[in-house]
């Protein structure tokens, strides 16, 4: 038996990165997984890939996670194509770098709406599913950017730490009413994925990374699987009496 076996995951942002490495996880461990992204192709694609592996484990949707009516018609499909809700993974993102002055209020306005905005509509639609489902896990993806500031993040600051305090507020909210719902969100450090382009930028990346993992405790950036394994526990019922927490993923950044 795997350690999510009978279960029903939707996961955000699946086409790469966090989301994809997230997703094969959860299908490792027994997980049906309906994975959405802005890249319909590529989504579809990767959920086809599992599929050659362990054949009708995986679907992909596309979904912009900023437009509401498409997470009600999301979460209407995932009860269809698979017969119910258990998890949640809240993971689409987008970042970039700029100090309070150098952003845009465009830019401002688009980074809550993708990082900050999604979550709520995501566990906003989600939550009467998953209740009907008797219950399940909620893991909303924020970052260590949402407990340690840098002069340069002031958006992505903001939204991810919004996540993280959200994520409390579920749960508190979910605990109350009995919903059997857990609520949790995840602080990754430096991950090697797409994300990290911009922090990269135009240096050679090989480079860039090492630069980066000089400034972590455990001396390396970290995989995207260090994350998946995280939100596989938060997943699981081996974490059915952890709610409201913060798990940093950082390699001991936040430590220092």
């Amino acid at each position: 038996m795997g350690r999510v076996e009978g279960k029903v995951a939707l996961v955000t942002g699946a086409a790469q990165g966090l989301g994809l490495a997230i997703s094969r996880r959860l299908v490792a461990e027994g997980a049906k997984v309906v994975m959405t992204d802005i890249n319909a192709d590529g989504v579809r694609a990767q959920a086809e890939r599992i599929n050659a592996v362990q054949a009708g484990r995986a679907v992909g949707l596309a979904q912009d996670v900023t437009d509401e009516r498409r997470w009600q018609n999301v979460v209407r499909e995932t009860g269809e194509i698979f017969e119910g809700l258990h998890i949640l993974v809240n993971n689409a993102g987008i970042g970039f770098t700029g100090t309070v002055e150098q952003t845009s209020y465009a830019d401002w306005q688009r980074l809550h709406r993708v990082d900050l905005d999604s979550v709520f509509l995501g566990c906003k639609y989600a939550i009467p599913m998953m209740r009907a489902c008797g219950g399940g896990a909620i893991v909303n993806i924020s970052s260590i950017a949402g407990i340690i500031a840098g002069h340069n993040l002031a958006a992505y600051n903001s939204a991810k730490a919004a996540v993280g305090h959200l994520s409390k507020s579920i749960a508190l909210g979910c605990a109350r009413d009995g919903s059997n719902i857990r609520c949790n969100s995840v602080h990754p450090v430096f991950i090697d994925t797409p994300i990290l382009d911009e922090l990269v930028g135009t240096a050679e990346r090989s480079e860039a990374l090492a630069r980066l993992a000089r400034q972590i405790p455990l001396g390396r950036v970290g995989d995207p699987d260090d994350v998946a394994w995280a939100v596989l526990y938060l997943a699981s019922d081996e974490s059915k009496f952890v709610t409201g927490a913060e798990l940093r993923v950082d390699g001991g950044i936040s430590a220092m």
